[in-house]
């Protein structure tokens, strides 16, 4: 019998990451690499299992994320909205505690286009008297 598998997509920023969690022993792979060769830093590593700590769910499920677009902040973010979207298919009685945590909230903030005669989005060029 196939084993049971949950399916979120998270996004932030420019990063989409879709998200499968199969019951198992809480060993997070991202891009075919452990979660710890893919991503540097320690705290960003803790963003994403935050909804597994909300839910007291720690160590119950093996997560397998495909993520492109952005840089290490934008992706674990998007993980971590779409392990919370996939753990709302495992109980959708997970959906207070996840939503009181902010983590079913897609953030919305987003880089500002660049504007034309400016060097950024607001950044204009050194001012010259003459």
């Amino acid at each position: 019998m196939a084993e049971a598998q949950y399916r979120g997509t998270g996004r932030r920023k420019n990063s989409v990451a879709r998200v499968r969690l199969v019951p198992g022993t809480g060993k997070i792979t991202v891009n075919d690499k452990a979660i710890e060769d893919y991503i540097p830093f320690a705290n960003l590593r803790q963003v994403v299992i935050q909804p597994f700590e909300v839910t007291e769910t720690t160590g119950n499920y093996d997560v397998l994320v495909n993520v492109n677009g952005g840089g290490f902040s934008g992706q674990s973010g998007a993980i971590r909205h779409g392990i919370a979207r996939a753990l709302l298919d495992v109980d959708p009685d997970f959906r207070t505690p996840l939503k009181r945590a902010g983590l079913l909230t897609r953030d919305p903030r987003m880089k500002e286009r660049k504007k034309y005669g400016l060097k950024k989005a607001r950044k204009a060029g050194q001012f010259s008297k003459r």
